[in-house]
């Protein structure tokens, strides 16, 4: 997912991304949606999400 799509999902929950990285941004989503803010956390291949929105890019 590009950066402008990040940080337009981020508006929509009121997150304010000023100078956030995409990883950032993607953690305070996940922490906003009530999920685990795992995203690029080394977790990909162990965290059992496979239809996460952020699978593609998660390391």
């Amino acid at each position: 997912m590009k950066l402008d799509q990040i940080k337009e999902r981020a508006k929509q929950l009121n997150i304010k991304t000023g100078k956030m990285k995409k990883a950032e941004l993607v953690r305070a989503i996940q922490l906003a949606e009530g999920n685990e803010q795992c995203f690029d956390s080394g977790k990909a291949v162990t965290c059992g999400q496979d239809n996460c929105l952020w699978r593609e890019d998660c390391d």
